[in-house]
Parts: structure tokens; sequence; C-alpha cells
């Protein structure tokens, strides 16, 4: 009997643990944290608000939180690399990164524009439709026909970014950024005209 009761207690023991597992996961994020760390980390790369800073680093107003939190996760664990961004994601604990990915998704990006008028068409073509005779698909597949995105899965890309947009598919087709294994096995088969077509129509998009 007394191992039985011991048993029972200890199950109770655990199952009362687990029960606050679920609201500690989906706590509600604090946007006013957020944008202090907003202000003491991420402020000279990512502006106050993330949007349209320097055309090297990702605009990331708007962008959705699940994503953001996805990237801190995998910068601080290693998975993606980068030395920049791997230091500043080290010390943000689970809160803080669910805080500071609302806050950044809280904003609306400002519109992006192409540049590059004789591209356009070509970039059009291949994010709408792919690139059928190399088994590319459309990017809006997966982005959306404006380049939204789907929360959790594909990040917005509309009005983001060209030059940043074109680093990160060059780095997917160089093996260097490998924490996207779809978008490798898609880069790897674009060549730089194609890639900076399309990343130049991406950043008009809207």
């Amino acid at each position: 009997m007394k191992t039985v009761a011991l048993l029972l207690s200890s199950l109770m023991l655990t199952a009362a643990a687990h029960a606050n597992e679920p609201a500690a996961a989906s706590a509600k994020p604090d946007l006013a944290k957020g944008g202090a760390i907003s202000t003491q980390v991420c402020v000279a790369c990512h502006t106050a608000d993330g949007s349209r800073g320097a055309p090297a680093n990702p605009i990331i107003a708007g962008q959705h939180p699940e994503y953001l939190a996805k990237q801190l996760h995998e910068f601080k664990s290693g998975k993606r690399k980068n030395a920049i961004m791997s230091g500043m994601a080290a010390p943000l604990s689970e809160e803080d990164i669910r805080n500071v990915s609302a806050f950044y998704a809280s904003k609306t990006a400002k519109p992006g524009f192409a540049k590059n008028k004789a591209t356009v068409a070509l970039g059009e073509k291949i994010y709408r439709g792919g690139i059928a005779d190399r088994n590319i698909p459309a990017c809006a597949g997966c982005h959306g026909p404006t380049g939204s995105g789907m929360p959790a899965q594909y990040p917005r890309l509309g009005g983001q970014h060209g030059d940043y947009i074109d680093a990160q598919m060059t780095a997917f087709r160089a093996g260097t950024r490998a924490n996207a294994p779809m978008m490798t096995a898609i880069a790897a088969k674009m060549n730089d005209k194609e890639i900076k077509a399309v990343s130049d129509y991406i950043a008009g998009l809207r």
C-alpha cells in the first residue's frame, strides 16, 4: 500500500508541475518590455521600430512573431550562423525573445520599391511562376502573392530590402545559411541574375 501511495503521490506532483507549462508557454507578450530590449539591444542595426534601416540588415517591423522567435532561438543555438546576432541572442531568455518578437511584429513596415526596371519582369515571373524546367517553385506558393508569408512557417517578404534578400539567397546557395533546407534546395538551382531579379522584385511587393 505504501508503494501505491508513493506512486500516486509522485504522479500527482508530476501532473501539477506539467499543469503550469501551457500557461507559461502561452503567456501574453509584454510589448513594453520588448520595446525596452529593442532600445537597449537591437536599435543600432534594426532601428527603433524595425523599419527600413541599412539594406544589409532585414526589416523586421511587421514580421511574424513566430518567425522572429524561431530565428532568435536558432542564432542562440548556433543553428543559424551570424557572429553579431549570435552574440545579441545569447543572453536573451525565452521571455525576452517572446517579448521582443511581439514588439517588432506589432509595428508596420514602410513600403519598399524595386530599383532595377530591367529585371522586374524576370523577378515577377520567378516569384509568381517559378522556373519550371529546373523544378524551382513559385515564391508566392509559400510567401503569398503580396509577400505576406504564413505565420510560424514562412516569413513576410514584401517590401524587404532587396540587398538583404539577395544576400540570404546567396548564403542559402553557398550553404553558409543552413537553417531552412527548402530554401537551400531552391537557391542551389538559381543563378546570380535570377536571385538578383527576384530579390529586387520582392522589395517592391506590397
